[in-house]
C-alpha cells in the first residue's frame, strides 16, 4: 500500500510587493498651458494660420481662460492690422493678470496705434508703476555669483548705462576687464566711459589696450581720435579718422568729428561740407545741427546759422546756449525783438553760463535799455563769482575785456567806441557772441556707447592758459 503523502495545500506567505495596496491612477485635470509650446512654435515660425488653429482648440478646451493663447492671438491680430480686436484681447489679458506690466504695455501700444495718445500715456504710467523692480539686474547679479561670463558683465553694464548710473557701470566694467583683460569690447567701453567723465589718462590707457589686441577696432580708433581732437591735435586726429573711414564710411559721428577738425583748423568750407554729410546721414542729430549753426555763425552767414540753430532747438528745446546763439544770429539779422525773446529764454534755461547774461546785457545797452542791461550785468557777475569759488576756471580774455567795457559804460554812462554803430551792421554783435560758452560741459556725452563717440556738439579746445575761448566737442 502506497504511503500517503501529506496534503499540499500549504499557504506560502505572499511577497512584499503583492502586499502593497494598488495605487489608483491620478485623475486628469485640465491644464491651461499644455499647448503653449505648440502655439509658441507656430508663432515664431510665422505660421499664423496654424497658430490660430491651435489657439482656437486651446481656448475651447480651457473655456477661454488660457491667457497665453489670448495674448498670442492679440499679437497676430495686430500684425494683421486688426488693432481694435487686438486691444480687446490685450485688455482681457490685463484682467486675467492685473499685476503683469507687459499686458498693460501691449494695451498702451494698441491705444497708441489707434491714435489715443493720452489714454496710451496713462496706461504706460500704470505699467511703469508695476515694473519698478528691476528683475533683470537681480538675475544677472545672481548669474555672476554662479559663474562669471563676459556677456553677463556686458548686459549688466548696459542696464546701468540705460538707467544713467555711470559709476556703477564703470565698476561693473572694471570687474569685467579684470576677469577678461583681452576682451576689446570691454576695454573700449570702459575707455569711453572714462572719456565721458573727463578721465583722459585712464581712457587713453584702456583704449590703447583695446587697440593693442585689435588694431582695427574702429570704435577705439574713433575715440582716440576724438581725444586728440579735444587736445587740439587736429592733423593726428584726422589721420586716425582716415582709418575709421575705411571701416565705417557712412558713420555720422565720424563725419561730424572730421568737420569739427577742419573747423579747428579754420577751414570752414571743408568743415561745412563734412558736417552736411553727417547731417545727411543723421538728420535728427541735434549736435550736428548745432555745429552747422556754429560754423555758419563764425562765417557770418547768419541766415544759414539761424536755420540750423532753429532746427537744433526743435530737437533740444531745453538747452540755453542754443537760444543764445540763435539770438546772436537774429541780432545780426537786425531782428532785435526776437533776439530779446531768445536771450530771455536762454537766461531762463541756463543758470550757470555768464556769457548768456553778458551778451544779453550788450544787446540791451545798445538798444538804450540801461536799467535792464545793468540787471543782466549784475547777474553775470554773480555767476562769475560762483564759478570762481567752485572751480579754478580762467575766463576768456575777450569776455573779460568786453565785461570791463560794459561795466565802465553802465557806471559812467559814456558811450564807448564799441557801442557805436559801425558800417557793417553784421559785425556789431560779433565780438563776444560768435563764440560759445566756456563753462558748459562737453555735449552729447550721454550717447549710447555702441555708437562710440556719437558726435561732437561743437569743437572744444582744452584751456592752454588764461582766457582760452572754447567750443565744445567730445
Amino acid at each position: 500500500m502506497a504511503e500517503e503523502r501529506p496534503a499540499t495545500g500549504t499557504q506560502f506567505p505572499a511577497s512584499a510587493e503583492s502586499q502593497k495596496p494598488r495605487l489608483k491612477r491620478a485623475p486628469e485635470f485640465p491644464i491651461l498651458e499644455k499647448k503653449n509650446w505648440l502655439i509658441h512654435l507656430h508663432y515664431i515660425r510665422k505660421d499664423y494660420e496654424g497658430c490660430k488653429a491651435v489657439i482656437k482648440e486651446q481656448l475651447q478646451e480651457t473655456q477661454g481662460l488660457c491667457e497665453y493663447a489670448i495674448y498670442v492671438q492679440a499679437l497676430i491680430f495686430r500684425l494683421e492690422g486688426n488693432i481694435q480686436e487686438s486691444l480687446e484681447l490685450f485688455q482681457t489679458c490685463a484682467v486675467l493678470s492685473p499685476q503683469c506690466a507687459d499686458n498693460l504695455k501691449q494695451v498702451a501700444r494698441s491705444l497708441f496705434l489707434l491714435g489715443k495718445h493720452k489714454a496710451a500715456t496713462e496706461v504706460y504710467n500704470e505699467a511703469a508703476k508695476l515694473n519698478q523692480k528691476d528683475w533683470a539686474q537681480d538675475q544677472l547679479h545672481h548669474a555672476l555669483h554662479l559663474n562669471r561670463h563676459d556677456l553677463t558683465y556686458i548686459m549688466l553694464g548696459k542696464i546701468h548705462l540705460l538707467t544713467g548710473d555711470l559709476d556703477k557701470a564703470i565698476e561693473i566694467y572694471k570687474k569685467a576687464v579684470e576677469f577678461s583683460p583681452e576682451n576689446t569690447e570691454l576695454l573700449t567701453t570702459l575707455g569711453l566711459l572714462y572719456l565721458q567723465l573727463g578721465f583722459y589718462q585712464k581712457a587713453f590707457e584702456h583704449l590703447g589696450n583695446a587697440l593693442t589686441y585689435d588694431p582695427t577696432n574702429y570704435k577705439a580708433i574713433l575715440a582716440a581720435g576724438s581725444m586728440m581732437q579735444t587736445h587740439g591735435d587736429f592733423d593726428v586726429a584726422l589721420t586716425k579718422y582716415r582709418v575709421v573711414a575705411c571701416a565705417v564710411p557712412e558713420s555720422p559721428p565720424l563725419w561730424n568729428n572730421i568737420g569739427m577738425c577742419f573747423f579747428g583748423k579754420k577751414k570752414y568750407v571743408a568743415a561745412i561740407s563734412c558736417l552736411k554729410r553727417a547731417n545727411y546721414l543723421a538728420p535728427f542729430d541735434w549736435k550736428i545741427l548745432y555745429n552747422l549753426g556754429l560754423v555758419h555763425l563764425t562765417m557770418q552767414q547768419y541766415a544759414s546759422a539761424f536755420y540750423f540753430l532753429r532746427a537744433a532747438i526743435n530737437f533740444q528745446p531745453k538747452m540755453g546756449e542754443l537760444y543764445m546763439l540763435l539770438a546772436v544770429a537774429l541780432t545780426n539779422l537786425e531782428d532785435t525783438e526776437n533776439a530779446k525773446r531768445a536771450y530771455a529764454e536762454a537766461v531762463r534755461l541756463d543758470k550757470c553760463n555768464p556769457l548768456v547774461n553778458l551778451n544779453y546785457a550788450v544787446l540791451l545797452y545798445n538798444q538804450g535799455e540801461k536799467r535792464d542791461s545793468l540787471a543782466q550785468y549784475q547777474e553775470m557777475e554773480k555767476k562769475v563769482s560762483l564759478l570762481k569759488d567752485s572751480s579754478s576756471l580762467e575766463f576768456d580774455s575777450e569776455m573779460v575785456e568786453m565785461a570791463q567795457k560794459l561795466g565802465a559804460a553802465l557806471q559812467v554812462g559814456e558811450a564807448l567806441v564799441w557801442t557805436k554803430p559801425v558800417k557793417d551792421p553784421k559785425s556789431k554783435h560779433r565780438t563776444t557772441t560768435s563764440k560759445a560758452a566756456s563753462f558748459q560741459q562737453p555735449l552729447g556725452s550721454n550717447q549710447a556707447l555702441g555708437q562710440a563717440m556719437s558726435s561732437a556738439a561743437t569743437y572744444r579746445k582744452i584751456p592752454s592758459g588764461p582766457g582760452s575761448t572754447e567750443f565744445q566737442t567730445r
